[in-house]
């Protein structure tokens, strides 16, 4: 067993079975997918530590979201064989590459085409056959290849969009992040006809989306 391997088992069961991760298939999933692919490799040796991890920078920077925190959005979101999950925001593409091994298709959508292409290279580098990630914008999501079973925001927002929500199918559940630093919690939204209604699920925090901050408001 290799470094990473090593380090991989111990993140399952040093850092998610201990926060509650229960799921068997979704600790297997974790177990399988190689995080430290999906980090700069300036950042490996840190790839499985328990924090946000920086994978760009610039005015829109993208981050990997603590382990645990990660696996139980993914585990709150019940995803079943053959569904249609959407990854909003996946970055390099570690979300895709996780919710591939729990879903029947996987769409993960970013708006950086250099990144797009990264994390495009990567799944089809590792062999991962039922993703794809597209270039569009996060706010109104990717209607076109919906509806979805599953959407995964990737990050912490401050408003949920409705264009979000309406993608879901019938019994869709949609599960983010709301809040900044240790304001912040996970919600599970569930559609059940035309009515979408969330629930808090736990105390979580994680960086914000660019694009889903909360519009600053005039004080006059």
């Amino acid at each position: 067993m290799g470094d990473y391997e090593q380090v991989r088992t111990h993140m399952v069961d040093n850092q998610l079975r201990t926060n509650d991760v229960t799921d068997l298939r979704v600790l297997d999933a974790m177990e399988a997918v190689p995080r430290e692919r999906f980090v700069p490799a300036s950042r490996r040796c840190i790839a499985y530590s328990d924090q946000d991890i920086a994978l760009t920078s610039g005015a829109s920077p993208r981050y990997l979201m603590k382990p645990h925190i990660f696996a139980k959005l993914v585990q709150l979101a019940a995803v079943r064989p053959g569904e249609v999950a959407l990854c909003v925001g996946c970055g390099t593409g570690y979300g895709v590459a996780v919710l591939a091994q729990l879903a029947g298709s996987v769409v993960g959508l970013d708006n950086d085409p250099e990144t797009v292409a990264a994390a495009s290279e990567l799944l089809v580098d590792l062999g991962i056959e039922n993703a794809a990630v597209i270039d569009g914008d996060l706010v109104t999501g990717a209607a076109s290849e919906g509806p979805y079973d599953v959407i995964l925001i990737d990050g912490a927002v401050e408003r949920l969009p409705e264009a979000l929500t309406a993608q879901l199918k019938d019994g869709g559940r949609l599960v983010v992040i709301r809040g900044r630093g240790g304001s912040g919690t996970a919600e599970l939204h569930v559609r059940s006809g035309d009515v979408v209604s969330g629930r808090f699920a736990f105390n979580a925090s994680a960086q914000v989306l660019p694009g889903f901050e909360q519009p600053k408001e005039f004080v006059f």
